[in-house]
């Protein structure tokens, strides 16, 4: 059987297509079977990941403009101690890097800022981008978005771990030592990755 993330980055392109086909045509007819080929990547999305397809059809159908990758920002804080900070999803009770998709009118290292205090506690001041990576190039379960990720690495600079609306936790863990990790936001070869940053501070930002 075919791959599903194959099948998801074929509807993920499909959709894309459709999409600047209707940003861009102003024929009926045209408009009306780039319709049809967005209702097609929702068909083939719905088949291979768990959600349902009216609810992916209504979600395709709210986008506008050009597809472009949306954004998803991580997080990397490491302690005096150097361990890095990790927060406990409320849903699954699994561990990731404070973060979450990025804000219209926010930069990258805005963004960074904000989830970390909202999710964890701690105030951090974002410093260096260690990594921009394409989420469908790393292990992580498949997604109808496709989608950038970008790790920011911020010094700590106060505060105390607290609870959120999506979050029941926050620790700072050694590398031989993580919790059960959430794979769809962070991987542990990421967070290996992370840590090798940490140990050599002049390494270049990874990209895909």
């Amino acid at each position: 059987m075919t791959d599903p993330h194959l099948w998801l980055g074929w509807a993920q392109r499909i959709q894309s297509i459709a999409q600047a086909g209707l940003t861009y045509s102003k024929d009926p007819y045209d408009l009306e079977r780039f319709t049809q080929l967005r209702e097609l990547a929702a068909e083939i999305m719905a088949q291979h990941t768990t959600v349902p397809h009216e609810l992916l059809r209504t979600a395709l159908s709210l986008e506008e403009g050009y597809l472009t990758p949306k954004v998803d920002v991580r997080a990397v804080v490491f302690d005096a101690e150097g361990r890095l900070l990790l927060v406990r999803e409320r849903a699954k009770g699994e561990w990731s890097l404070p973060g979450g998709w990025a804000d219209v009118g926010d930069s990258p290292g805005e963004v960074a800022a904000r989830e970390t205090a909202e999710e964890s506690g701690y105030i951090v001041k974002p410093m260096k981008m260690l990594a921009v990576y394409d989420r469908a190039k790393h292990d992580h379960p498949p997604l109808i978005w496709y989608t950038y990720k970008l790790f920011i690495r911020c010094t700590l600079l106060s505060g105390s771990p607290r609870e959120s609306l999506e979050t029941s936790g926050a620790a700072f863990f050694a590398r031989d030592g993580l919790p059960a990790l959430s794979r769809g936001r962070v991987t542990a070869a990421q967070i290996r990755r992370m840590f090798e940053h940490y140990d050599d501070p002049t390494l270049p930002t990874d990209f895909d």
